[in-house]
């Protein structure tokens, strides 16, 4: 989350009386993310999260976006919803973005996640990826192999200027990928960014996922090497094998994983670190100053793929037979 765009008070009204929203009582920007500008909305009924999609976002994916929240929700998934106009749609306008307004979802995401909170992820991410089985709309996923080419064409010539030798290390790891990269994997409806930020907490309890607006259909099992980025390394860089045990154990007790699956995770933990070094290198070198967003270090995510580069099989994350 993060606000790009601006809003004024009286559009705003403007915009809630195409809901029953109640009245505005207060709102403010939520600077945390990088893709949408979001507001949390206090109004007379009950508190909502406003969410204006700025341009990086293609106003085709929304129906995938919105369609997908309700479908989880419907098959028991803890997750916000779309919240529908007077008129039944679920998508306005507002500064002259695309709007959707959001209902809005108790907890707090964890600055210190310790291995119980990932075993609670691993088994929440499990059971989101067998709710989503049998939602009809696709949205192929943009940033893998082919997305990360056009990203890094966007960032190579200034590469080395975030650290000496870059450009050829980055080159290397793409060609790599592009040739070890698993075609035949099971695979579904993903949420493919699934960090501490986007799951919420009510003491040690898990009560729900949000922010869906990377989601598409990929490798079940690529979402967890996303997670296991996400979730399983200390500040220092290090991988910490407990929590990774943890989160591989709550996502086996709801799904297991084949054995192909597990052949391939060192490789897509790999690409999964590429992928978020990639897009935080890109913001790092192309987000205009001024903007109310938080500037992810690309450098934290060079690491993790060293790291992954040494790994020589899957019991090195955590994972037992």
């Amino acid at each position: 989350m993060a606000v790009y765009t601006d809003i004024n008070e009286i559009d705003l009204k403007a915009f809630l009386a195409q809901y029953e929203a109640g009245e505005l009582l207060s709102y403010k920007g939520i600077a945390e993310g990088v893709e949408n500008s979001n507001f949390l909305l206090h109004t007379s009924t009950h508190p909502l999260i406003l969410t204006l999609y700025e341009k990086r976002v293609d106003p085709g994916d929304l129906p995938f976006f919105l369609g997908l929240m309700h479908h989880l929700s419907e098959r028991g998934l803890s997750c916000p919803l779309p919240l529908p106009r007077k008129d039944g749609a679920l998508l306005g306008e507002l500064s002259g973005r695309p709007a959707a307004l959001i209902t809005f979802l108790e907890g707090m995401w964890l600055r210190k996640p310790e291995a119980r909170h990932c075993r609670e992820v691993g088994a929440a991410l499990a059971k989101m990826h067998i709710a989503g089985e049998g939602f009809d709309i696709k949205r192929p996923n943009a940033l893998s192999l082919q997305g990360w080419q056009v990203l890094w064409d966007k960032s190579e010539a200034r590469a080395d200027e975030v650290e000496p030798g870059l450009q050829a290390e980055i080159r290397g790891e793409l060609e790599f990928l592009s040739k070890t990269w698993p075609t035949d994997l099971p695979a579904g409806v993903i949420h493919a960014d699934l960090f501490p930020d986007n799951v919420f907490f009510l003491g040690d309890e898990l009560s729900g996922l949000i922010d869906f607006y990377f989601a598409c259909n990929d490798f079940l099992v690529y979402d967890l090497s996303i997670c296991l980025n996400a979730w399983c390394f200390e500040k220092d860089g290090a991988y910490n094998i407990t929590k990774g045990m943890a989160m591989i154990e709550g996502y086996q007790s709801v799904r297991p994983l084949s054995a192909a699956e597990i052949a391939a995770l060192p490789i897509l933990s790999r690409g999964s670190a590429l992928r978020f070094f990639l897009t935080r290198l890109y913001d790092w070198l192309t987000t205009p100053a001024g903007a109310l967003v938080v500037k992810k270090d690309p450098l934290e995510y060079l690491k993790k793929l060293r790291f992954h580069r040494q790994v020589k099989n899957s019991a090195e994350y955590g994972l037992t037979s």
